[in-house]
């Protein structure tokens, strides 16, 4: 019956060059204006790794939890504004822990659960693609391994993913790989790490911030996201350039542009 369901949302959709992509999530992939720069979020830079006719919505923004994105009506917007055959990339769950903040906090074996349980039901019922993310990993390490701090989260999209048959980007686990390979020093470059000295527009006093990305950070998980994408059996997938140099630079350009 899953099976089916999944069958039916995804054969309604219209031909990959009028699909569209959006995005629901936080501040991880947000866009962000120029006057905050060095902070990019993933969803800013993803158009980057992507077919020039692709087209990406992103809805992203910040302090949002799955009970906040939908109480605020951020969820019925993006609905309205979506056509059938569009597809969604659902990604929370830093916010959703926010324990201290209950216009946010969302256990994840209950309320965060139904939120997307919701979600996934609500996007099919309009004849949408959801897609879960899970929630990237911060800058966290126990000695020299990665600790994956939103780990129920994610592990409640994995249950979904089976029980509801919805497509599945790994970030958690693609991004836990990637500051594994760069270790604790390397991995800095990913996230927010500047002094006064540095001179940064976007945080003149400095900052040191392990959740955020730089523009660095928000490209190469930019590029992890492009990844599974590709992956998909969805239309959109061939949206998704083979080689993504604008996504993988070793040096920053110096604002999100893509090159």
């Amino acid at each position: 019956m899953r099976g089916a369901l999944l069958a039916a949302a995804l054969a309604v959709a219209t031909p990959a060059g009028a699909q569209t992509l959006f995005i629901a999530s936080d501040s991880t992939a947000q866009t962000y204006a120029a006057n905050r720069y060095p902070q990019t979020g993933w969803g800013q830079m993803l158009p980057c790794g992507m077919a020039a006719d692709a087209v990406v919505v992103n809805r992203a923004i910040g302090g949002r939890s799955t009970k906040s994105f939908l109480a605020e009506g951020r969820w019925d917007s993006l609905l309205a504004e979506a056509k059938p055959g569009d597809v969604v990339l659902i990604q929370f769950g830093h916010n959703d822990a926010s324990t201290g903040k209950p216009e946010r906090y969302a256990p994840a074996a209950t309320l965060y659960r139904d939120n997307l349980l919701r979600m996934i039901w609500e996007a099919r019922g309009r004849g949408l693609v959801p897609v879960l993310v899970t929630p990237p990993v911060r800058r966290s390490f126990d000695g020299t391994r990665v600790k994956a701090d939103f780990a129920a989260y994610s592990e409640v999209m994995r249950a979904l993913v089976s029980s509801t048959s919805t497509p599945l980007l790994d970030l958690e686990a693609r991004s836990a790989e990637l500051l594994q390979r760069l270790g604790p020093d390397g991995s800095r470059k990913l996230y927010l790490h500047y002094t006064p000295e540095d001179k940064v527009a976007g945080f003149p006093k400095g900052i040191d911030d392990d959740t955020h990305f730089s523009e660095l950070g928000a490209r190469a998980l930019a590029d992890l996201v492009a990844q599974e994408l590709k992956g998909l059996k969805l239309p959109i997938a061939e949206k998704v350039l083979a080689t993504r140099p604008d996504l993988t630079r070793t040096t920053p350009l110096g604002s999100a542009a893509c090159h």
